[in-house]
């Protein structure tokens, strides 16, 4: 084998290195989330959320090690039986898993146990970038879009079931990636708008304005444009679905939401109008990250993370802890590596030189993209608590996991680009 064409010579390690630093960053404060100053305790006991992080990210070590071994050509050759076997695992979780934090998510024996929705996250990818690097594949064809949102319709569906509406609503962000590869952006304007329009319409007590507002908007388009039927159909159509959003809200926060996720939605609005119930997460949450200052406390000197003040503080709410020991700087830093990620991830995906590996990398960065945002932007209140990992950084095997094989097939496939077959 030539030099050129080893991992040792290809592999993006300034990629691989933000990845090593966000993994100790990240197991550093899981030990402060948890540390006990009365108790002497060390970061490699077994018995703390530290301790057993440590064997998750050794596991990792070794996960890394088979991805990289493994030829290149296999992760496209059986996309879709990963897939399909991933799906399977879904399907036993309501029959077979078993129940941890209310959701029913999990598949283990005694107290081991892995989270496969995790996992379907990787093999979505895999498959949507399989089915749009096949030969004669066009984002336009309308059949081809309903296959891609299949793909992804499926496992949400499944993970639903769990329970687990915020993994579930991860699935959502391909729609970035089929974007990236030549669908019309008519959906993201609409699901964005849709979005924004249910918020305004919590906020505003008459629906009525926000009628009106639509219907000034969809006039002033139409103007503003060419005036072609197919253009004009299609901002009124996307003019009909927002007014559809708004006359939805009651039904969907009355009828279709449980009571915790109302609490969430309620939480978001205005977490002042209970503090001391609905509101106690997103509050206190924002005092340990307000806390910390320009500096932050010190490392394992911070008082909410001490006292718990904040539930899930080594998972979903690890950022406070950061927020609060390490302050304003640390925030910086911990933002900035996942910007450098996110960008690394971009660029290495548009050097690809197959659509089957461009479209994968468009997955792996939307993905992280949404955790990063939701995560950080539930623990500051901009978004509701759904639940979901900040990676890297939460305590957690599965989702360490899933997102440490995420990342280094992109950087498998990467080092070998040179023999990928060029299907762009």
């Amino acid at each position: 084998m030539r030099r050129e064409d080893t991992i040792s010579t290809n592999m993006d390690w300034a990629t691989a290195l933000i990845f090593a630093v966000m993994v100790l960053f990240g197991w550093l404060n899981i030990f402060a989330a948890v540390y006990d100053e009365t108790a002497h305790q060390s970061i490699f006991d077994l018995t703390l959320n530290s301790g057993r992080q440590l064997i998750f990210i050794a596991a990792s070590a070794i996960i890394i090690l088979g991805i990289l071994l493994v030829d290149m050509r296999f992760y496209e050759a059986t996309a879709y039986l990963i897939y399909g076997a991933i799906l399977f695992l879904l399907l036993l979780v309501p029959i077979i898993g078993k129940e941890v934090g209310g959701n029913k998510a999990w598949l283990g024996i005694g107290s081991f146990g892995v989270q496969p929705s995790e996992f379907a996250k990787f093999a979505t990818a895999l498959a949507v970038a399989k089915f749009i690097g096949s030969a004669g594949f066009r984002m336009d064809q309308l059949r081809n879009q309903l296959i891609l949102f299949a793909l992804i319709g499926v496992p949400m569906g499944l993970i639903l079931l769990q329970k687990d509406t915020g993994t579930a609503l991860v699935f959502s962000v391909f729609v970035l990636m089929f974007f990236r590869e030549g669908m019309s952006p008519f959906l993201i304007i609409v699901g964005v708008s849709a979005a924004f329009i249910f918020i305004l319409t919590l906020l505003i007590e008459n629906e009525i304005y926000l009628h009106i507002a639509i219907g000034v908007a969809l006039i002033i388009a139409i103007l503003m444009g060419k005036r072609k039927f197919k253009r004009i159909a299609l901002l009124t159509i996307g003019a009909l679905l927002l007014m559809g959003v708004i006359e939805s809200v009651d039904y969907v926060i009355t009828d279709v939401l449980k009571p915790h996720q109302q609490n969430r939605i309620k939480a978001l609005i205005n977490p002042e109008a209970d503090p001391l119930g609905y509101g106690w997460n997103v509050t206190q949450s924002k005092i340990a990250i307000g806390s910390g200052g320009f500096s932050g406390k010190g490392f394992l000197k911070g008082t909410q993370t001490k006292f718990d003040f904040v539930p899930e503080q080594s998972t979903d709410f690890i950022f406070c802890t950061i927020g609060e020991e390490h302050g304003w700087i640390g925030s910086l830093i911990v933002i900035s590596l996942f910007i450098l990620l996110l960008m690394r991830i971009i660029f290495i995906a548009e050097r690809q030189k197959s659509r089957f590996a461009r479209a994968y990398g468009y997955s792996v960065v939307s993905i992280f993209f949404f955790h990063f945002a939701v995560n950080i932007g539930m623990t500051i209140g901009l978004f509701p608590v759904i639940g979901i990992p900040l990676p890297f950084f939460s305590y957690g095997g599965s989702s360490l996991w899933g997102f440490t094989i995420l990342l280094f097939i992109l950087l498998k496939l990467d080092a070998h680009r040179s023999q990928m077959l060029h299907r762009l």
